[in-house]
C-alpha cells in the first residue's frame, strides 16, 4: 500500500491547511471475520470458548449502548466493524488525513493459551490488513500481540514489522505482572528492533491491581489515569528505557493532567533513593520527556480551561501530545470541537504535527 494523504473532501467543505491525525480509532472484528482467518483447530476453540477476557460491555452491561455512540451501530454489526461507517462518521466528516487503528479486541486478547492467543492476534492483524488498510490509505494500525507469551508476541511483531501499514505495537495495561518486568522484554526488544513505538491502551486482564474491582462504571471510567501512572512507573523503575534506548511509549486513553505531579514526586524521591534503582541514571522527568507520548482522549476538562493549560505547562510536553477521538465510543471527541480545549499555541501540533513526527506520516499539503 502506498501511504498517501487523501486529496478529496466532502462537497462544499473548505479544506484547511492543518494536518489532522486521529491517534485512537477502534475497529472491531466480528466473530465470523476472526473465525475465517483461524486454522481449523483454533477455529473450533474460538467457536466453543471465545476469548478469555470479557469486553467492557460484558463487565458493565448497564452501560447504555454498550459504551458506544448510538449512531455507530451498523445493521447486523458492531460499532467499529463497518469501514464505510467509519469513513462517513469520522474520516470524511472531519477531513482526517491519517487515522491510527487500535482494534478493540487487541487490548483484551493475548492472555489465552499461548498458541491460541497468538492465533487470535494474528487473525486480527490479518483482518485489519485485508479489510481496512488495503481499502483505506488514510489508515495505519497497531500490531495486536499475545503479550502473556512474549516470545510469540515478538514473532508476531517481526512478522508485521516490514508492513508500513503497521506503525506501533499494542500493549494492554492489564498484564498479569507489572508490565516493565523482564518477562515482557522480548516484546520491547522486537519493537525497538523494528523501530516501532509501544502503544499502551487501557484494558486487559488485571485492570484494578491493588485496589479491588469497582462497583460502578463511573469508578472504572475515571480510574484509567491511575492505571497509566502505574504502567509508566513500571517502565521507568524496571529499567525498560535504559535497556532499550530507542523505544518510544504512547499512553493511550489515560488522560494527561496527572503526569506533571507524578514527575515531580518521582524526581524528588529519586534524588534521595537513587541507590534503590542504580540503573536509573537520570531524573525520571528527563526520560519521560524524551521517550513518552500522550493521547488527548479522555483529556481532563476543568470548568476553567486555564487550569488545564496550567497542568500542561507543568508537564512541559506539548510536542508529545496526540489528538485522539476514541471513535466509536460514547465519549467520542469531535475533531471539530476538541481543539478548543487546548491552548491556542499548541492546537496545530496536537491535532496532527506531533503524530506525523512520531509515525513518519506526511503532513497535509499547504498548497
Amino acid at each position: 500500500m502506498t501511504a498517501t494523504a487523501p486529496t478529496s473532501t466532502r462537497p462544499g467543505r473548505e479544506r484547511t491547511t492543518r494536518t489532522l491525525v486521529d491517534a485512537d480509532i477502534h475497529p472491531h472484528a466480528l466473530a465470523r471475520d476472526v473465525a475465517a482467518r483461524l486454522a481449523p483447530a483454533h477455529r473450533r476453540r474460538w467457536e466453543m470458548f471465545g476469548s478469555r477476557v470479557p469486553g467492557p460491555p460484558e463487565i458493565y452491561p448497564r452501560v447504555r449502548n454498550a459504551g458506544f455512540r448510538v449512531d455507530a451501530w451498523p445493521d447486523g454489526g458492531f460499532p467499529g466493524s463497518d469501514l464505510g461507517m467509519v469513513r462517513d462518521q469520522l474520516l470524511d466528516e472531519f477531513d482526517v488525513d491519517h487515522g491510527i487503528l487500535i482494534p478493540l479486541q487487541g487490548h483484551s486478547w493475548g492472555v489465552e493459551a499461548p498458541e491460541y492467543a497468538a492465533a487470535l492476534c494474528g487473525a486480527l492483524n490479518t483482518w485489519i490488513r485485508e479489510e481496512w488498510l488495503d481499502r483505506e490509505p488514510r489508515l495505519r494500525s497497531s500490531i495486536a500481540v499475545p503479550h502473556e507469551a512474549p516470545d510469540l508476541a515478538a514473532a508476531e511483531i517481526r512478522r508485521r514489522a516490514g508492513d508500513p501499514g503497521f506503525v506501533q505495537v499494542l500493549l494492554s495495561t492489564g498484564t498479569e505482572l507489572s508490565v516493565g518486568r523482564r518477562n515482557y522484554w522480548p516484546i520491547f526488544a522486537a519493537a525497538a528492533e523494528a523501530g516501532l513505538p509501544i502503544a499502551a491502551h487501557t484494558g486487559g486482564l488485571a485492570q484494578h491491581r491493588s485496589a479491588g474491582w469497582p462497583s460502578f462504571y463511573l469508578e472504572e471510567h475515571v480510574w484509567n489515569g491511575n492505571t497509566m501512572a502505574a504502567l509508566l512507573m513500571s517502565f521507568l523503575l524496571e529499567g525498560v528505557f535504559e535497556e532499550f534506548p530507542t523505544l518510544q511509549l504512547v499512553l493511550v486513553e489515560g488522560g494527561i493532567a496527572w503526569a506533571g505531579p507524578l514527575l515531580w514526586a518521582l524526581d524528588q524521591a529519586w534524588a534521595t533513593l537513587r541507590e534503590d534503582v542504580p540503573h536509573l541514571r537520570r531524573p525520571p522527568s528527563e526520560i519521560v520527556r524524551e521517550r513518552v507520548w500522550f493521547t488527548t482522549q479522555p483529556i481532563e476538562e476543568p470548568d476553567d480551561p486555564r487550569h488545564l493549560e496550567l497542568a500542561l505547562r507543568h508537564l512541559d510536553m506539548d510536542d508529545r501530545i496526540l489528538f485522539a477521538s476514541d471513535y466509536p465510543h460514547w465519549d467520542f471527541d469531535s475533531p471539530r470541537h476538541a481543539p478548543r480545549a487546548f491552548p491556542a499555541a499548541i492546537r496545530e501540533t496536537v491535532m496532527g504535527a506531533n503524530a506525523c513526527r512520531l509515525y513518519g506520516l506526511p503532513a497535509r499539503d499547504a498548497g
